[in-house]
């Protein structure tokens, strides 16, 4: 598979690169996408909710009323979930949401994700490129030279760039990692993926593996 090189203008430079059959061009396993997305999310989630049970709030003891002749259920304690203040039954309790994948299975995700983009014709490679000093207007041109102003892009460069991350940082929709920070989900929460030219050999190498 083939693709244009443009330059931070929008414009094709003549010269084309070969994206790899083995990543951009396989058949997606839409599974393999479901889990590791499913993984990412879980990862995020901090498992620091807790409800007080029975035996964690504070109150006496003491039974509250006779057990016989009130007319009423019985009751031991104020602290029984059936009274409001008393404690929760079966309440959350802090735990960790992440499970583990295989490290196959995750390739497997990120490659059917880089094929899904390539596709979708929603993939783009760039010359590398790099900024004297972060600034943001320069980096909101680059993004109105490649159509993607209004859109949710992602940047991948071959190595960490301060200058450009910097000048993407303030912008909600853009985002720049470096191919080793990929992850299936981010290949697909963006709307367009811009790969430098410099970031192919390390993905292709990455999912080699």
């Amino acid at each position: 598979m083939e693709a244009k090189v443009l330059d931070i203008n929008g414009k094709d430079t003549g010269r084309k690169v070969q994206l790899s059959d083995s990543v951009f061009g396989i058949e997606p396993n839409n599974h393999a996408v479901y889990l590791d997305v499913k993984q990412y999310l879980a990862n995020q989630r901090q498992g620091t909710h807790k409800a007080k049970e029975r035996a964690e709030v504070a109150g006496s003891t003491r039974k509250i009323k006779k057990q016989k002749g009130t007319g009423t259920a019985r009751a031991g304690s104020k602290k029984s979930p059936l009274f409001k203040g008393g404690g929760t039954v079966f309440g959350p309790r802090p735990r960790s949401y992440s499970f583990k994948l295989n490290k196959n299975l995750k390739r497997l995700a990120r490659k059917s994700a880089f094929s899904i983009k390539a596709k979708e014709s929603n993939l783009v490679v760039v010359e590398d490129f790099s900024f004297e000093a972060p600034n943001t207007k320069k980096f909101i041109n680059v993004l109105k030279a490649l159509g993607l102003e209004n859109k949710k892009s992602l940047f991948v460069l071959g190595e960490s760039n301060k200058n450009v991350y910097l000048s993407s940082r303030n912008l909600k929709a853009s985002s720049v990692i470096t191919n080793s920070e990929l992850s299936t989900y981010a290949i697909l929460n963006a709307n367009n993926l811009v790969l430098s030219e410099g970031s192919l050999e390390g993905i292709v190498e990455n999912l080699s593996k």
